[in-house]
């Protein structure tokens, strides 16, 4: 078996995730949901809730806007699973299989097409919480350093959702399976509350729940607090991510493909 060249590699990933930038540009209206999401999400646990949990808006708007941002990206990856699955099912595969390109190429281009998505979604949620009254209590490298951070974070696990997307014969099937996984996972988190008032044996699953590393990081970046250990489990709970989900996905891949 003969060894492709690493840049003939990259160039092959990257022409492959310009494809889904291409049909972004093309269709712009599959931006709404994470244009028009993050500020309907924060507008409403702001509003509805903040009070009623910190006992004012203004500052529940600084704890939950880390939070709201980082589920937003989360939210945001079920996203490959379903384009993947549509993908599959209209014979694009098909075709990008006759060309001599990688297997992994048409995987990782379609996380990689999905980073403007990630990028969309930060930008939005970040200047509407500004117009609400949101404000960074640290530098710009360190709020830079947050959006990073939400965006790979988001990356390395849209390998679970790409493999569900070649697992699953249905998009909207992809797509329910997501919710059920992202959702229990952002609310037994502390995305919109801290885990002091949770039961025991609540608290101990947050302890252990890679959002919450995720949270800790992104809100010490931007509002000040710990770093340095959040920032390690995040990248560590992303290397797992990648390490058992990658190559899972890539057998689903050769199977569908056969």
């Amino acid at each position: 078996m003969s060894t492709v060249p690493a840049s003939v590699a990259v160039t092959q990933c990257l022409a492959l995730s310009w494809r889904g930038i291409v049909k972004i540009r093309r269709h712009p209206l599959v931006l709404a949901d994470v244009v028009l999401g993050p500020a309907v999400f924060l507008v409403l646990f702001v509003y509805v809730f903040g009070g009623a949990i910190d006992g004012s808006t203004d500052r529940y708007l600084q704890f939950v806007l880390p939070g709201i941002l980082g589920l937003m990206t989360l939210l945001a990856t079920m996203g490959v699973g379903v384009a993947l699955c549509q993908d599959l099912q209209s014979g694009v595969f098909d075709r990008i299989r006759s060309l001599p390109t990688l297997r992994i190429a048409p995987l990782v281009g379609a996380i990689g097409g999905d980073a403007v998505r990630q990028v969309v979604a930060i930008a939005a949620l970040l200047g509407f919480g500004t117009l609400l009254g949101f404000r960074f209590q640290t530098d710009a490298l360190a709020v830079l350093a947050a959006c990073g951070l939400a965006i790979a974070f988001a990356l390395s696990l849209s390998w679970v959702w790409v493999l569900l997307g070649l697992l699953m014969k249905d998009a909207q099937a992809v797509q329910g399976v997501g919710a059920m996984l992202i959702f229990p996972l952002s609310f037994a988190s502390n995305i919109f509350v801290p885990p002091g008032t949770m039961p025991g044996w609540l608290r101990a699953f947050v302890e252990v729940n890679p959002i919450r590393h995720l949270m800790d990081a992104m809100r010490g970046l931007m509002v000040g607090g710990p770093v340095a250990t959040p920032v390690l489990w995040t990248l560590m709970w992303m290397v797992v991510f990648v390490v058992v989900f990658a190559p899972l996905a890539l057998a689903a891949y050769r199977r569908s493909t056969r």
